[in-house]
């Protein structure tokens, strides 16, 4: 029986970093064995807010390259690729533009948040306005059926799906709607508390900090304002240190006995931080020994881009056939 297809990525736009695993990795990596599996590297997107200094890319794809197979991304079974290089995505972008009106882009909840912590509301670049567009065409050009994502990126997966029916009603039923999936934990909070883990804002811990890198982090994490001594009653609910505990600390019984203790006021910040060092540690020896054997040889990364590429490229032009035909602009020259 053929397998389903799974459509996922990231912006090349720096390192991934925790709530990325939560929210999206671990299904990636999960789901590779049932899904035939794209993972798109979004350079084209990418130039949205990286547009002055173009030059930064190469670097970023081979870095977010590291961090899908550090993770356990396996490129036998799933195929990563460069965006840019597979140009039946940006034909399919310029079709969907006619399906879908300005304003309902600008009603779009994530670039609305997007735009405002980017602060882009009176200088809005067209590209990034219409980006959700070239997300559908990223998904639809590989007709995945799942696309995991975080949260905040579902009303995306809403447009994609507005999208398709407009195709399919106007042409031909050639296009697959897609269902999103969130991760887990649907949203990591920043180590800052206020705001959710962002590599714009700072509050982040990557998964490829080192270990003292880590600890610096962990121990300057917003905890509990209103608890002035270790002695005094605690708040676990909000409190960002508790949330990782239950993210990444396998042990569930000693991260229950903190949470009972922190309530009572019978254990300090310091004692649950330094816990949640080790805990992330443990979780992340074995991605830093994957990613430290893969980077010791940056070709064998560039060979897995263009055999990646090559694939999606197969695969994006059989759906752009469909497409022309659909359409019936398959004009015999």
């Amino acid at each position: 029986m053929k397998k389903k297809r799974m459509l996922t990525g990231d912006r090349p736009t720096g390192p991934l970093h925790l709530g990325h695993y939560v929210g999206s990795l671990a299904n990636r990596v999960k789901l590779q064995d049932d899904y035939e599996t794209f993972i798109l590297i979004a350079d084209a997107q990418a130039l949205t807010d990286h547009f002055e200094h173009p030059e930064i890319l190469l670097k970023n794809i081979r870095e977010v390259t590291l961090d899908y197979l550090s993770v356990g991304i396996d490129p036998e079974k799933s195929t990563i690729f460069v965006q840019s290089q597979v140009p039946e995505i940006a034909e399919l972008a310029v079709i969907y533009l006619n399906l879908v009106t300005v304003a309902r882009l600008q009603r779009n909840p994530t670039v609305k948040d997007e735009m405002k912590q980017k602060g882009f509301e009176s200088n809005l670049p067209a590209g990034f306005l219409v980006y959700p567009v070239h997300q559908a065409a990223d998904i639809t050009a590989f007709q995945a059926d799942l696309v995991p994502v975080g949260k905040d990126q579902l009303p995306m997966i809403e447009q994609t799906n507005e999208i398709v029916r407009r195709f399919n009603t106007l042409y031909k039923k050639v296009l697959t709607e897609p269902e999103g999936l969130v991760g887990a934990f649907a949203r990591l909070p920043g180590t800052d508390g206020q705001n959710k883990m962002s590599k714009s804002i700072g509050n982040t811990i990557y998964l490829s900090d080192n270990a003292a890198s880590l600890e610096k982090k962990v121990m300057g994490m917003y905890t509990d304002p209103t608890r002035l001594r270790a002695t005094d009653p605690g708040h676990v609910e909000g409190n960002p240190v508790f949330t990782y505990h239950e993210a990444f600390n396998p042990d569930k019984e000693e991260v229950a006995d903190l949470k009972d203790r922190y309530r009572k006021g019978k254990v300090g910040d310091v004692e649950v931080k330094k816990k949640l060092i080790v805990a992330l540690n443990t979780f992340l020896a074995p991605i830093r020994a994957r990613r430290a054997a893969y980077a010791a040889c940056e070709k064998k990364i560039d060979e897995i881009l263009i055999a990646g590429t090559e694939r999606a490229r197969k695969v994006a032009k059989e759906t752009m056939t469909q497409v022309r035909n659909a359409m019936q602009i398959d004009y015999p020259f």
